[in-house]
């Protein structure tokens, strides 16, 4: 519970702004960054040298803002999730995907092609970047660090679920499941080897469930929501089972956060009673900063012993939310859940891939200390 270990009452989902000279240090290492061969670890000494003075600076921040846990930023990733998966055997990506059925939209439709991943091979682990990232983290920050993955289904997901299984070396989806659960199994366990307490799942599986839009998409899978729904839920807890008691879990429910951009809808209920109650997480981080994630009532099936961190803060856009406005919509999810079962969170990262959201570092610092500041208000302690 919220104190003197994770889940704290305020916090943030995980990535970070790159500052410009990491952006400038990638296109002159790497070349063109918006390449292929960049969605996964680079592999890049000199690289690697200016990573580390920027995750310090970005560690001293949320050290300086008050918070009790600090991520990396990401700063390491080109994106979220691909330098997990595509460190391991048998992945390969494209980075816009125009056959992909789920697109980046803004008020005005879809404005961009989402990332495909493609099994083209056996799926096998590898010993991991993220964790030597990780190991980094632990050594330059003095608050609990925090590492985020991928959730499991994300990868199911994305890959275009069963339809694409005939592309790959699988005959049938059991086995495919057993080396992608095997491999999250490997990563974890090397996560919790390395000093890992507080790991993070990255969800976007169960949010696109909650979109009645791609309902459709999921039919002609073969499958309905609901099916698909206790499928990943199962997958979830098999991956997390190798991890010892002392780690906790938190997950985050994301509707997509790429350059502004979001990709899904809908609010929590069609999925909140498995979320809350059949996923063997301590803690989650909820979308929660526009009308796109529906009400707070799904939070009356937080039961005991969870906490639901609260996503008003928004990171897709510069303007800092007024701590009225903030105080007042957490006594709104309270009316739903009791307050010792809530915390204060953004509603994504700051940046799922190197361009970013479009807001500055001085407005992203802002905004933490904003969450700081009105979690120490309503409960007294973080």
């Amino acid at each position: 519970m919220p104190g003197t270990a994770p889940p704290y009452r305020a916090d943030h989902v995980g990535s970070l702004l790159r500052p410009q000279t990491l952006k400038d240090a990638r296109v002159r290492l790497l070349g063109e960054d918006t390449a292929e061969s960049n969605l996964g670890p680079h592999g890049n000494a000199d690289l690697a040298r200016v990573e580390d003075a920027c995750i310090r600076d970005v560690v001293a921040m949320q050290e300086r803002v008050g918070l009790k846990s600090a991520t990396d930023g990401e700063l390491r990733r080109r994106s979220w999730w691909l330098e997990t998966v595509m460190n391991w055997d048998g992945f390969s990506a494209n980075r816009q995907d125009t056959s992909s059925p789920f697109a980046w939209k803004n008020e005005k439709g879809p404005q961009q092609a989402f990332s495909t991943v493609y099994v083209t091979g056996r799926i096998g682990w590898r010993e991991s970047p993220v964790v030597e990232a990780f190991r980094f983290l632990k050594e330059t920050t003095k608050l609990t660090p925090k590492v985020t993955l991928p959730a499991p289904p994300t990868v199911h997901l994305f890959m275009g679920g069963p339809p694409a299984l005939a592309k790959t070396p699988y005959n049938d989806i059991d086995e495919f499941w057993a080396d992608l659960t095997a491999a999250y199994r490997a990563e974890l366990k090397a996560l919790a080897d390395a000093g890992a307490t507080y790991i993070q799942l990255d969800d976007v599986s169960l949010p696109f469930i909650c979109d009645p839009s791609y309902g459709e998409i999921f039919g002609s899978w073969g499958t309905d929501a609901g099916g698909l729904l206790d499928e990943y839920a199962a997958r979830i807890n098999e991956c997390l089972d190798v991890l010892p008691d002392n780690v906790v879990v938190g997950m985050h429910q994301c509707r997509g956060n790429r350059e502004g951009f979001w990709a899904a809808e809908g609010g929590y209920d069609p999925v909140a009673d498995v979320l809350f109650n059949k996923i063997n997480v301590d803690c989650y981080h909820l979308e929660y900063d526009t009308e796109r994630a529906g009400s707070f009532e799904p939070l009356r099936l937080v039961p005991e012993g969870k906490v639901a961190m609260l996503g008003i803060v928004s990171t897709k856009t510069p303007v800092l939310e007024d701590a009225d406005f903030v105080r007042r919509r957490i006594d709104e999810a309270a009316k739903h859940a009791p307050l010792d079962r809530l915390g204060l969170t953004t509603q994504c990262g700051f940046a799922s891939s190197v361009k970013g959201n479009p807001l500055g570092e001085a407005e992203e610092e802002a905004k933490l200390a904003r969450i700081v500041e009105v979690a120490t208000d309503v409960w007294g302690e973080l």
